[in-house]
C-alpha cells in the first residue's frame, strides 16, 4: 500500500512582543476578536524601483611616435691595419662629441664596431645607432653630419615608433574620453526632463579599435625614401577609439530649501 505524498504545507508566522502577547490573551478571554495580521511600517516596505538612463559613448584619439631612431655609419678599407683604424676613429670621435654637445644621453647611444680581412687589404666600419625623443634636435643633428663629413657618413632613414607605455596611456585616453562623452549625454538628458544625474552604476566598455597611420591614406604604398619627416611621422601615428556604455541613477530634482 502505497503513502500519497501530502502537498507541500505554507506557514505564516508573526512575532509578537510579550507585552502585547498579554494583552491579546486578556482580549480574548473578555470575548474581544483577535487583532488582524500586523502591517509593516512604511519606512520597512520595498523601497520603489531605482531610476536610471542608459547611454553610449565613444571618443577617438591619436598621437603621434614618441621615439626615433637613426643610424650613422662610418667606414674606411686600408692596406694598413693601423689605417684603417685611425680613419674610422676619427669620424667616429667627432660624431660621438657631437652628440655629447646636444645633449644625449649615454643610455641613448650605441656604438659597434666591425673589424675583418679584406682581399688584400683591411676594412674597418662602425655604427652609431641613435635614439632621439625630439625630432627637431634629430634633424640639426643629420644635418650637421652631413655637411662636416659629407659622403664619408652614411646616415639611415629615421625610423619612427612608439614605446609600449605610450600606446598603454593611448588606449586609457580613449576609454576616458569615451566615459566623459557619455557622463555629458546623460547629463543633458536629465537636464531636459528635470531631473538630477545621480552616481554611475554600471560602466562598460564594449569595443575598441586600433590602427596605424591613416585609413584613407594612400601613400603608404609608397617607397619610405621618397617621404618627407613629417610624412613619416604621419604614417607612424597610432589611432585608437573606444565605445562604452554607461547606465547612470537617475534622481528627483533637488528642491531648494528656503532660509528663514
Amino acid at each position: 500500500m502505497s503513502w500519497q505524498q501530502a502537498p507541500p504545507s505554507r506557514v505564516f508566522v508573526e512575532l509578537v512582543p510579550w507585552a502585547e502577547r498579554d494583552r491579546e490573551r486578556s482580549a480574548v478571554s473578555g470575548g474581544d476578536a483577535l487583532p488582524g495580521p500586523r502591517r509593516a511600517p512604511p519606512s520597512a516596505q520595498a523601497p520603489p524601483a531605482a531610476r536610471e538612463v542608459h547611454v553610449g559613448g565613444a571618443a577617438h584619439v591619436s598621437g603621434g611616435p614618441d621615439r626615433a631612431q637613426v643610424t650613422v655609419r662610418v667606414g674606411s678599407t686600408k692596406g694598413a691595419a693601423a689605417e684603417a683604424k685611425r680613419s674610422v676613429c676619427r669620424r667616429l670621435d667627432y660624431v660621438t662629441q657631437r652628440l655629447q654637445l646636444q645633449g644625449l644621453q649615454a643610455e641613448n647611444v650605441t656604438v659597434t664596431k666591425d673589424f675583418r680581412r679584406v682581399e688584400n687589404a683591411y676594412h674597418m666600419e662602425a655604427e652609431v645607432c641613435i635614439t632621439f625623443t625630439e625630432f627637431g634636435k634629430m634633424q640639426n643633428i643629420c644635418n650637421l653630419l652631413v655637411e662636416k663629413l659629407d659622403s664619408s657618413v652614411i646616415i639611415s632613414q629615421p625610423q619612427f615608433y612608439h614605446t609600449p607605455g605610450s600606446i598603454e596611456n593611448l588606449r586609457r585616453q580613449a576609454c576616458l574620453v569615451a566615459v566623459e562623452n557619455a557622463r555629458r549625454k546623460a547629463q543633458e538628458v536629465c537636464n531636459l526632463v528635470g531631473q538630477t544625474l545621480g552616481k554611475p552604476l554600471l560602466i562598460k566598455e564594449e569595443e575598441t579599435k586600433e590602427w596605424e597611420g591613416q585609413e584613407d591614406d594612400h601613400q603608404s604604398s609608397r617607397l619610405l625614401s621618397s617621404l618627407t619627416v613629417q610624412q613619416k611621422i604621419k604614417n607612424a601615428t597610432i589611432h585608437a577609439s573606444s565605445k562604452v556604455f554607461v547606465n547612470f541613477e537617475v534622481k528627483g530634482k533637488e528642491k531648494k530649501k528656503k532660509h528663514l
